[in-house]
């Protein structure tokens, strides 16, 4: 994974209405950057459930919420529109941004080992530099715990 305190790597990806979006898009705010497996499996259907559960949350903080997998666009409109989801799902098939945040590797299911995106999530702070990594996510209390840790990051910043 991409170390804490390192110069978050920018990147161009569209997501599920086709639209671009840049981590310099976002110069100023608090980005979430979550990377999951799959659309449309329980455990990814279960993490967005969470996030948008917490969007407005986050957003108030002054966060944006970005999911990246290596599904195509068509497939993150589809699982956005089934979930309801007010945030972007990035779509990553030649997983360069994956793999420029680490968020690929060695993964096994069911004894066989292969390589794969791993869950994991990246806060990425106002001026660009990862705040916080979380490597290989558990799903359940996730987000909350991004959110905790973003509101506490701000008090620490307000406190400084």
């Amino acid at each position: 994974m991409i170390s804490e305190g390192t110069k978050a790597p920018d990147f161009a990806l569209p997501d599920q209405e086709g639209r671009t979006h840049r981590l310099s898009d976002y110069a100023g705010r608090w980005v979430v950057l979550y990377f999951y497996p799959k659309d449309n499996t329980p455990g990814c259907s279960q993490e967005a459930r969470d996030f948008n559960a917490l969007q407005g949350r986050f957003v108030a903080l002054g966060a944006a919420v970005l999911g990246v997998s290596k599904d195509p666009v068509e497939s993150h409109r589809r699982f956005a529109a089934k979930l309801g989801l007010r945030f972007p799902l990035l779509a990553d098939p030649e997983t360069e941004v994956i793999h420029a945040y680490g968020a690929w590797g060695k993964k096994k299911l069911y004894g066989k080992e292969y390589e794969g995106t791993i869950r994991s999530t990246v806060l990425v702070d106002p001026e660009g530099r990862v705040a916080r990594v979380w490597p290989k996510v558990r799903v359940k209390g996730h987000a909350e715990a991004v959110l905790a840790e973003l509101e506490r990051l701000q008090e620490d910043r307000r406190g400084s």
